[in-house]
């Protein structure tokens, strides 16, 4: 005999809008609980097909069968069974060509939770396909980069950090000829401090690749830098004799007033290992010099009140003690 939850999942099914309309809405209810979430995982081979089926539908059934989805995507087993039954595949679609839906913002959060697992990364880079391998994140990123601070692909910023977090993920944003990195650095200049601590983070874990691909991500340097450099560059107005050794889109940024643009303490940290993984590597280093890299953290460092950020500091100036006299006695030279 069918329990009384069984049956309400049955209705998610149901030629009626109106059952329909309220069954979803129940079982969204259901999923704000754990006692919920814990009941509807063992029912989630049906839960998740039905609920998944409902996201094409009218906002007043999609929306809240989003929200179940996304609830019930916190539980790694039900998120896993998810990716078996190809939620990630459907949100992503719905996405990509439906933006009219009215649940982007929901659907992306669910993919923010489907990719904190490895397989919900590989899918969605369409790993098993090398003809289309790569074309749900260009297409993403896409979206993301045309978009405005407080729109629904906020979120984004966050999947970028899962994706690369994983080596399969870092490689494919590293491409130079898909120019990935490109786009998303440039929305570091962006207001919103979830885009800005996602992309300081996509940028700290693609630096994991540096021993290898450093060539690639010195092939952006023009954003690379200031993405680095001006949020731990302090608040000073820099003189023209510090400037005078920096690129333009550095020197002008540091030769006037401005206001600490990055209040967020992580995203400091974060920048800052980011300069470190790439400070490691032989051509990194010279690079880092070659736009005045250590006078600009040595400013910052005298502005720097956070213990952990300082430590960050600290960290990229004894590797450049250990390995700077070198670049130092070049550039000195006539």
């Amino acid at each position: 005999m069918a329990t009384e939850l069984e049956e309400l999942l049955n209705f998610l099914t149901s030629a009626s809008p109106p059952i329909k309309r309220t069954a979803v809405n129940i079982i969204r209810d259901y999923t704000g609980s754990d006692e919920g979430l814990r009941s509807l995982g063992r029912y989630s081979d049906v839960a998740i097909p039905a609920l998944s089926a409902l996201l094409a539908e009218k906002k007043e059934v999609s929306e809240p069968a989003a929200e179940a989805l996304v609830n019930l995507s916190q539980n790694r087993d039900i998120a896993e069974n998810m990716i078996e039954k190809g939620v990630l595949g459907t949100a992503m679609n719905i996405i990509l060509y439906k933006q009219d839906c009215g649940i982007t913002k929901l659907l992306v959060m669910l993919l923010v939770n489907l990719t904190h697992i490895d397989a919900g990364i590989e899918s969605l880079l369409q790993s098993g396909d090398e003809k289309i391998s790569g074309l749900h994140i260009m297409k993403l990123v896409r979206s993301f980069c045309s978009s405005s601070s407080g729109d629904p692909f906020d979120h984004v910023s966050s999947v970028l950090v899962n994706v690369s977090r994983n080596e399969a993920g870092r490689k494919l944003l590293l491409e130079p000829r898909r120019g990935l990195l490109k786009q998303i650095i440039r929305q570091f200049d962006s207001p919103s401090l979830l885009r800005k601590k996602g992309i300081s983070g996509t940028i700290r874990n693609c630096c994991f690749e540096a021993e290898t691909q450093v060539q690639n991500l010195l092939l952006v340097s023009e954003f690379l830098w200031p993405a680095l450099l001006l949020p731990v560059a302090g608040n000073k107005i820099y003189n023209e004799q510090d400037t005078s050794k920096m690129p333009p889109e550095l020197a002008t940024a540091l030769s006037i007033k401005r206001e600490t643009t990055v209040t967020d303490p992580e995203i400091r940290v974060q920048v800052l290992d980011a300069i470190y993984l790439l400070v490691l590597q032989e051509e990194g280093r010279r690079a880092f010099w070659s736009v005045n890299g250590p006078r600009i953290l040595q400013i910052g460092y005298e502005d720097e009140e956070n213990p952990q950020v300082m430590e960050a500091y600290e960290r990229v100036g004894s590797l450049l003690i250990q390995g700077g006299t070198h670049e130092e006695e070049e550039e000195e030279a006539p």
